[in-house]
Formats: structure tokens, sequence, C-alpha cells
């Protein structure tokens, strides 16, 4: 059985342990939900989202672009591949993009897992960019398809916001459990 929780107890989980802001949260969720994103409720019922659904809020949030771009932000940021590599022509058990790699993570910390507390997962806001920083120094780079992994994508400065793999554990165990 999937797990499923409130759009209300997701938000407040993520205010409480990734420190980000609940208005914000709030119409970020709005602008996801008009965009068929996260599900929406129905009367009297509250929306109930998924790993992949909060998953989904965080990537909106964490993308720090304007409200009106959060669904956009979602698509991007999930289309990103390992080092920017065309996976069109790999074997399926190769193609992961950044999409389906956080919901993985985000999964074995709703279900306990402690590998992902050790991670830091920093969301490049001035470009698309995940960049997964391992304890030992590595990184790990989804890009966009054709961009050169380690270079700036763009002229100018480098904006992103760092999240602490402990932090996002410890609110997808409260969410979830």
């Amino acid at each position: 059985m999937t797990q499923t929780t409130t759009l209300a107890a997701a938000i407040a989980a993520l205010e409480r342990h990734l420190g980000f802001r609940r208005g914000r949260l709030v119409s970020m969720a709005q602008r996801l939900q008009n965009a068929g994103v996260i599900p929406t409720g129905a009367p009297r019922t509250a929306p109930q989202l998924t790993p992949a659904n909060v998953v989904d809020l965080v990537v909106a949030y964490a993308a720090d672009a304007p409200l009106h771009h959060a669904p956009r932000s979602v698509e991007a940021y999930g289309a990103l591949t390992p080092g920017g590599a065309n996976l069109d022509a790999a074997p399926a058990s190769v193609k992961v993009s950044a999409t389906e790699y956080l919901q993985s993570i985000a999964a074995l910390a709703a279900e306990g897992d402690t590998g992902i507390r050790r991670l830091k997962l920093e969301f490049v806001s001035t470009w698309p960019e995940l960049a997964v920083h391992f304890e030992d120094g590595s990184i790990h780079r989804f890009l966009a398809v054709g961009a050169v992994s380690g270079h700036w994508q763009s002229a100018g400065h480098r904006q992103s916001i760092t999240i602490n793999g402990a932090a996002l554990a410890d609110a997808l165990q409260e969410i979830f459990h």
C-alpha cells in the first residue's frame, strides 16, 4: 500500500525540518495543484500526498523560481539526467532522471533508511541543476541534456539552495510515520 499524508502535514513538516516558509509552501502547493502536479482534495477531504508528491513540492520550493513557474520548475528539474547525458538510446536499466533519483531517496527515507542522512541535495536556481553531495566529498550532478557537468551553465553568479539529507529524512519520517 502506498503511504499518503495530508498536504497540511507535509507543509508543517517541511517548514519545521527544512526551514521552508509556510506561506510560500502553501502558494507553491496551490500552483502545483492547479497544474495537476500534486492532487487536490475533495469537499471536506484533504489532499492526500505520496512521497513523490512531497518531492515535487520540495523541488518547486528549492528551485526558487517565481510562483507561476513552479509546475515548469518541477518538470525541468525532473528531466535532468546524470551529468547531462542523453539517455534516449540507453537501456531502460540505466535511464535515471532526477525525479526518479529523488523519489527513490524519499521512499528510502520514509521507510527509515539512514543513508540519506549523510547526503546534501543542492538545487541550483540560476539554471536547472541538482548536485548530490556525498559524505566522501564526491558529487553526483543532474543537468539538462547536453550540459557540461562541472561547468557554469550561464554567465553570472551561481545561486543555490542546499537541503541537508538528515533534515529531509526527519521531515519524511514525520510525514509518513
